[in-house]
């Protein structure tokens, strides 16, 4: 039985290979588990809270009874580690040493969160030659052994390796916020990512909204313009409230639905985690008496 499965995982790993040889835009490779999501969360421009909502929804979705891995994919921006409130040795990027294997560079987080921390201070556009890319794809492979969730957060904008992430996943979450550029942006990705590929698995999530109403303004204001342009309707997973507990907690360094759960904005992840396993819409988060205060006063 033992020989059994180790030809087997070879014959895999073989295949792997061959696929690796062949791979065009959008085919990095995160396991053989098709019991594993994999989730890119990207975003258009840099500043809409696209990290943040990565963090804390991978330990929401921990605390639901999930094992989750966080890739940080930003090249040359990255922070996850920093609102983790831990301090890494290792990053993706050590990946491409032969020496380094996939073990060697993930993390223990907050809540039993795994996470692969991205590497800060080098050029943000930099493209993986051929090599550099069979490298990642040949040890990433071995993630599915170790989440039921993998989330991916990508780069902003539109550089090969954001590209190459967002296309590889098997869901997308975009990341935006009720700003006109932010806008702008969303559509610039929508619109690549449309140029790249026919399937339709990208949602749209809405950060520091002041109600639901403006929430459903921000999609309607997109989905106008991918309707005319692009004949495309994108689904909306939910919003994040603006919430002065999320800025409290970056400087922390700590999750902020673990500063504070009862807050908006943690009510809100927990809810889009919650969608996201059930396939129900997001149900409404009210802000209670503190919101019901904000609107009165015009905060």
């Amino acid at each position: 039985m033992s020989d059994q499965a180790s030809r087997l995982r070879n014959l895999v790993e073989e295949r792997a290979e061959e696929e690796a040889q062949e791979r065009t835009i959008g085919e990095l490779y995160f396991g053989v588990s098709e019991d594993t999501r994999v989730i890119a969360i990207t975003s258009g421009k840099g500043g809409v809270g696209k990290t943040n909502l990565a963090v804390n929804l991978a330990v929401a979705l921990q605390l639901s009874g999930k094992r989750v891995m966080l890739i940080d994919a930003d090249i040359g921006m990255a922070n996850v580690n920093l609102l983790m409130g831990s301090v890494t040795n290792r990053s993706l990027i050590d990946l491409l040493d032969d020496e380094v294997q996939l073990e060697d560079v993930v993390e223990d987080g907050v809540a039993g969160v795994k996470y692969i921390s991205g590497v800060a201070g080098i050029e943000a556009a930099l493209n993986l030659n051929r090599n550099e890319q069979k490298k990642l794809h040949k040890k990433l492979g071995r993630c599915s052994e170790m989440a039921d969730i993998i989330l991916i957060d990508t780069g902003a904008g539109l550089n090969r390796n954001v590209i190459e992430f967002v296309l590889a996943a098997e869901e997308v979450l975009l990341v935006t916020t009720p700003e006109p550029t932010s806008l702008a942006d969303a559509y610039a990705v929508i619109k690549a990512y449309t140029t790249y590929t026919e399937r339709r698995n990208i949602k749209l999530v809405v950060n520091r909204i002041r109600d639901e109403e403006e929430c459903e303004d921000v999609a309607e204001k997109i989905n106008q313009t991918t309707k005319k342009f692009l004949e495309l309707t994108i689904e909306t997973l939910g919003y994040i409230y603006e919430d002065k507990n999320v800025r409290e907690s970056v400087h922390r360094q700590e999750p902020f639905v673990i500063v504070n759960q009862d807050s908006a904005a943690s009510r809100c992840i927990f809810e889009l985690a919650r969608s996201l396993l059930s396939g129900e819409k997001m149900s409404p988060v009210s802000r209670g008496w503190r919101g019901f205060l904000d609107r009165l006063f015009g905060y």
